[in-house]
């Protein structure tokens, strides 16, 4: 196939099969670099399995891709929005040891959370996404989308600060493959910025070799049931408000992507029920919470190949590597500046992302409405998230908020309460057009 099939102009490509098998499996694989780092931090963070998080995330994916229809090109990683559920219910010892039986009550709470997206995936269905989007104009997903990205920066750059020389030369590969190669090289560019600089890194002796040497070259992922508690449950489950908002940001900004209304078909309702029935299903046997990677959405803007089936090939690839630790020991052992200088570029594709949102549905900003509403969600989101959001008693209980969830709570409430929102949801009719929220 000539490189001029392969690669379609801005409109992408949303039948995959056409590359050929070997090209979807990379296309597969590099969606699986994208997510992987991310993906094993969490369990690394709270004490759970790295092979029960791989081997849940591959099947959270490919229970929402059922559940979808097939319709959404979505990855479903590690949640870091738990993280502090994790930490309230079952804190790591002072020597970094995880509290096993705690972990297991976590995990219940974490299980409940996700039911809370059926709840309203429910409300949704039943009164129609006109008039729940109605709460969700472009004036507040825009700037949501674009704070997903940012928050996300600084750990792209704590990462870089390790090792420059690496992160640079992992950026400019991918750059330069994106912007000059041809064929499958302007496809792959992740992959291709990986081997690259990782090449680098062993030249320079950069590479820790420890946990692969010590990592077994076959096992079965450790799975343990959650078990369920009122005080647990109460903890974590309110953090499924923030993630909710943060998954429809994430739909929103796949479909700005893709340039298919993912809201409207297969429908909010259908995508948040996969959400939420992946983070049950992980949490039951052990994992964490998944939700929808906004690394694998940056991948998506990079190389414009959005058919569904690349994210499954994907989940495979995450369910075959649950079985394999030595591999895991070995993508963990990628330094952690290459990851960076990856998150980089993928990091600031999700606020781009958001800004087109924002560009292409002619919002206007000499509307003080609009410029208050986007203020304060851009303000709130880094603001807040820089001092760790706010936490508040309920019944004896600690509740936190995290920076993104603020932002969203409050650009719907004043979105809801200043006059002049004639906003109309109107989906788009045909297909590859230009996503409009």
């Amino acid at each position: 196939m000539s490189n001029e099939k392969i690669v379609i102009g801005e409109t992408g490509i949303y039948d995959a099969k056409k590359l050929g098998v070997p090209k979807l499996l990379l296309l597969g694989l590099q969606h699986t670099f994208a997510m992987f780092g991310a993906t094993v931090l969490v369990p690394l963070l709270t004490g759970l399995s790295v092979s029960t998080t791989l081997f849940m995330a591959g099947v959270g994916t490919l229970l929402f891709h059922l559940i979808t229809n097939r319709k959404v090109p979505a990855f479903l990683g590690s949640s870091f929005a738990f993280l502090g559920g994790f930490a309230a219910v079952a804190p790591l010892a002072a020597d970094g040891a995880p509290n096993a039986e705690m972990l297991l009550y976590a995990c219940g709470g974490v299980a409940v959370a996700g039911l809370v997206y059926v709840v309203l995936a429910t409300l949704i269905k039943a009164f129609g996404p006109n008039k729940v989007m109605r709460f969700f104009p472009p004036v507040v997903t825009g700037p949501i989308i674009i704070s997903i990205g940012l928050i996300l920066a600084p750990t792209a750059i704590s990462n870089c600060q390790t090792n420059w020389l690496l992160a640079i030369i992992a950026l400019a590969v991918i750059i330069i493959c994106n912007i000059w190669g041809k064929g499958m090289v302007k496809i792959v560019p992740i992959i291709i910025g990986i081997i690259v600089s990782y090449c680098v890194a062993l030249g320079i002796r950069a590479v820790d070799f420890t946990a692969v040497t010590k990592a077994d070259f076959v096992g079965f992922p450790q799975f343990t049931l959650a078990k369920f508690s009122v005080s647990s449950i109460l903890t974590i489950t309110p953090i499924a408000l923030a993630t909710m908002m943060e998954h429809i940001g994430d739909i929103s900004a796949i479909s700005a992507t893709a340039g298919k209304n993912y809201i409207e078909d297969p429908g909010l309702h259908k995508t948040l029920i996969g959400d939420g029935l992946a983070t049950t299903l992980s949490a039951v046997f052990g994992g964490p919470a998944n939700t929808t990677y906004g690394e694998n959405t940056g991948v998506l803007a990079l190389t414009k190949v959005y058919d569904p089936l690349v994210m499954e090939l994907a989940a495979i690839f995450a369910i075959i590597f649950s079985f394999f630790p030595v591999f895991s020991a070995v993508i963990s052992s990628i330094p952690a500046a290459i990851i960076g200088g990856v998150s980089l570029i993928l990091y600031g594709m999700i606020s781009a992302i958001g800004v087109r949102n924002v560009v292409e549905n002619q919002v206007d900003f000499t509307n003080s409405r609009n410029l208050i509403i986007a203020a304060v969600i851009l303000v709130s989101a880094l603001g807040f998230n820089s001092v760790g959001g706010i936490t508040f008693t309920v019944a004896g209980t600690a509740i936190n908020l995290s920076g993104l969830a603020i932002a969203a709570l409050a650009g719907i409430a004043l979105n809801a309460i200043l006059p002049g929102n004639d906003y109309v949801f109107k989906p788009e009719a045909e297909e590859g057009t230009s996503f409009k929220l």
